[in-house]
């Protein structure tokens, strides 16, 4: 019997918007290999999905090369786990560089380390990549600058990656504001508060997934 099971790979899966996909797709039937750098977090996410957790830093070339290997065959790499970098958010004027370099590392070339060592199982399963970007990719806020660049460079990768890859779905998305840890660190817990669930905009990317629309940029909120 032929398994249609398909299996997801997560990055930044044990909170927020990475959490919450998992439980979407782990509803819809989905086998899912999750990975953040809290190990307790991740394991306890796992434990309740019914998933495997493979707890690291993306930033690792030895642990991207694991979960290619924990994945051989695979349908979906989410690329969610970022970093905001310094808080309180600075001006680009003082942005201390060494901190913007490690700030691009974590959320540009981590996810395409990750694409590129997933690349053969995905084209054969003509597979689909989400990579997680934000407003501040193309709005002018001040003090985003730094993870602003940062996630306009991974839109662009995005970009040329769905024309090099025509049989594969790319899709850079946007979730917009959510109320997760992430967002409390940049403006504070009160104003996060009143930012969406993340339960909803995960409902709204896993019916991305599942309709698989033309590669492209995509709004959630």
């Amino acid at each position: 019997m032929t398994n249609t099971t398909k299996t997801a790979l997560i990055t930044g899966a044990s909170r927020g918007l990475g959490l919450a996909l998992a439980r979407s797709l782990a509803a819809a039937g989905w086998n899912l290999v999750l990975t953040a750098r809290g190990t307790a977090e991740l394991e306890r996410a796992a434990a309740e999905l019914g998933a495997t957790a493979i707890p690291g830093d993306v930033t690792d070339p030895e642990h991207v090369r694991r979960l290619a290997r924990a994945a051989p065959e695979l349908d979906l790499l989410v690329n969610n786990a970022s970093d905001l970098g310094v808080t309180p958010l600075p001006p680009l004027a003082g942005y201390p560089l060494e901190a913007f370099r490690v700030l691009l590392e974590t959320n540009v070339t981590a996810p395409l380390a990750l694409v590129q060592a997933t690349l053969p199982a995905l084209r054969a399963s003509g597979g689909a990549i989400v990579n997680v970007t934000s407003d501040a990719a193309t709005g002018a806020y001040e003090g985003w600058g730094g993870y602003g660049a940062t996630k306009a460079a991974l839109e662009q990768l995005s970009n040329v990656l769905s024309a090099e890859e025509p049989g594969l779905r790319v899709w850079w998305v946007d979730p917009g504001e959510m109320n997760t840890r992430m967002l409390a660190d940049a403006v504070g817990r009160e104003e996060a508060a009143g930012a969406a669930d993340p339960a909803k905009v995960a409902a709204a990317l896993a019916e991305l997934v599942s309709s698989r629309p033309a590669s492209g940029r995509v709004s959630l909120q």
